[in-house]
This record gives structure tokens, sequence and C-alpha cells, in this order.
């Protein structure tokens, strides 16, 4: 992220003081992104495949609905591509586990009877209700909090009274300090 934020912290006068609104999103993007690059967000594609097939046997759904719907699941850590689940959902057909109808030019999946032994056979738990087990440290959770810390000190750099930008400021300011007291700690 190099030198994107001043070294002594937000201007004197207030958060966003001096920054344009335009930069204030690059920061924003800068910040997200620097998030966004960590290795851990990314699934294996045998995940994917347990994700299809767990939500199908809840109810029959079209490709972007299981993109939303896993999202959604793993409160927003792990948002699947197009090009990851349509893929997926293509090999599963090919194996007579899924079958699609067309409805209003739209594909819709659902399990056959193959596919609902598969599912009730491996006993494999969703991919999204592991993550949270998986991710002891953390590493899924922090970059999201970071992000919408980010977000509300943006909204309130906006929209804020002069005193509600100095009193978010502060509190910005103690919680940097408690962050590396955090990392202080032995």
């Amino acid at each position: 992220m190099g030198n994107s934020f001043p070294a002594g912290g937000f201007p004197a006068g207030g958060f966003g003081a001096g920054i344009p609104t335009d930069g204030m999103w690059q920061i924003m993007e800068q910040l997200r992104s620097t998030f966004d690059k960590r290795p851990s967000g990314r699934m294996g594609r045998g995940d994917v495949r347990a994700a299809v097939l767990a939500l199908l046997a809840e109810k029959p759904m079209h490709g972007y609905q299981i993109i939303r719907e896993i999202e959604e699941r793993s409160n927003g850590s792990w948002k699947p591509s197009a090009g990851s689940v349509y893929p997926t959902l293509q090999l599963l057909a090919d194996e007579g586990l899924i079958a699609s109808e067309e409805s209003n030019g739209r594909k819709t999946y659902s399990l056959t009877e193959a596919g609902r032994a598969v599912t009730v056979d491996s006993g494999n738990t969703a991919p999204w209700e592991t993550m949270g087990a998986n991710d002891k440290s953390g590493v899924t959770a922090l970059p999201k909090a970071g992000v919408e810390l980010a977000q509300a000190a943006a909204q309130v750099g906006r929209t804020g009274s002069p005193e509600q930008i100095r009193e978010a400021v502060a509190v910005l300011d103690e919680a940097r300090r408690r962050l590396y007291s955090i990392l202080a700690q032995d």
C-alpha cells in the first residue's frame, strides 16, 4: 500500500480533509485490494463442487443464484466466479449427478437421484460451514472488518459535522493504537 496514508494520521481538519472525494475512494480501493490479494480467500475446485451439490440438495437453482448463495452463506468471504461454477455444473451434468431444465431463457439445475445418493452418502458439510472452523487465525474476518471500518470512516468524513469528524478521528486513532498493542503482546 506504500505511503497512501499520511505518517501522522489523518489531516488536522478531520478525516478526509484535504483529500478530494475521488482520492478518498482511491484510498478505500487500495485498502480493499490489499486484503483481496491474500491467498486464503480462494477455494479449491472440490470446494465449488461440494458447494454446488450442497445447494442443489436444498432446491433447484440457476448458476448466478448459486454464486450469490455461496457468497451470502460465506458472509462475503468467498464468491466463486462464473468461470468456476459453470464448468462445475457441466461436469456434474456429464456425471449424471445434476440435470438442467430451461425456463424463461434460464437454465435451472437440480439433483438427479444419483446426485441425491452422492450427497447423502458423502455426508460432507458445505464448504461455507467449515470456513470459519478452518480459519482459526481470523484471516477472512479481519480484512472484511477492516474494509467495513474504512467504509464507515469514509461515510463520517463525507456527511459528518466537524465535531463528529473529530470524534471519529479519535476513535480511529485509539483503534490503531489498540491494534498495535495486540501485536506487542507476547
